[in-house]
């Protein structure tokens, strides 16, 4: 009785260990800055050429008369992805180090190290967002103020939180950031393209549709762009576009803690 409760003692809980992760994640970005440029300059340069040639010949019909501002929340998710992707390469450089396996062999749950992870990932991704979101109002019909900053930080953490917990479920299994590149470009990309970032839904063929309807990024885009654009029309309300990504958000965690506890019980005691 006395050595269990010592090693319960000796547990360091939960929200310490994760938020020493969180911070260790948030650190170690920032100080790559080549990575910080890359994440902004990557998605404002496709905005502005995407954009610009597309020009006044795009009527969108979600209410905007210039594709720049149609376009604007998919850079925004797009800004999203590239952090979630860039963050999550630092689950297969820990392994490289050997910082993951002394995070493995030490007394926390396995969900603790997700959280950690997932949540700093996560972070980054959202402040990422932020920064651009804050250009909406010098564009033509966008807002952004005390009325909608906080459902818009939301929306936006939870696109963060999802894809980052995706990233973290597809990094844990994987040995080089080479398969890590291909498997995103291979299925992440996909995934922002049939989001409506490029073209509405309204205007998609009938199986595209339903693809898109079926992808939940598609949801978080609608929600930007009615929060941002009031004018905007969307196919989806608001609540119903929050409620699918917080249920998304919730799944794809529970999908990297599923495929950490698999993978740690191959783990050498």
């Amino acid at each position: 009785m006395a050595t269990q409760a010592q090693t319960l003692q000796q547990r360091p809980g939960i929200l310490v260990p994760a938020l020493s992760l969180w911070k260790r994640e948030v650190v170690r970005f920032y100080r790559n800055r080549s990575r910080v440029v890359g994440v902004i300059a990557s998605p404002l340069l496709f905005w502005l050429v995407i954009g610009s040639g597309f020009g006044t010949s795009f009527r969108a019909e979600a209410g905007q008369g210039h594709y720049l501002e149609y376009f604007f929340p998919g850079a925004v998710t797009m800004i999203v992805l590239f952090t979630s992707i860039f963050a999550m390469m630092s689950v297969i450089e820990d392994r490289k180090e050997g910082f993951l396996l002394s995070v493995l062999v030490a007394p926390v749950s396995r969900s603790v190290i997700v959280l950690g992870k997932v949540l700093g990932g996560a972070t980054l991704a959202a402040i990422q967002g932020l920064i651009f979101v804050a250009f909406t109002p010098l564009l033509n019909g966008g807002h952004l103020g005390l009325d909608n900053i906080v459902p818009v930080a939301y929306t936006l953490f939870m696109i963060a939180f999802a894809l980052t917990a995706l990233g973290f479920a597809i990094a844990w299994r994987l040995d080089s950031s080479q398969a890590f590149h291909a498997i995103v470009n291979l299925f992440l990309l996909p995934l922002w393209l049939l989001s409506g970032a490029l073209f509405p839904l309204s205007g998609a063929s009938g199986w595209i549709q339903v693809m898109m309807r079926a992808n939940p990024l598609t949801y978080g885009n609608e929600a930007l762009r009615q929060l941002l654009f009031p004018a905007a029309v969307s196919s989806f309300s608001v609540s119903r576009s929050l409620a699918v990504l917080t249920v998304f958000s919730a799944v794809m965690f529970a999908a990297a803690f599923a495929v950490a506890s698999k993978r740690s019980r191959k783990q050498p005691a």
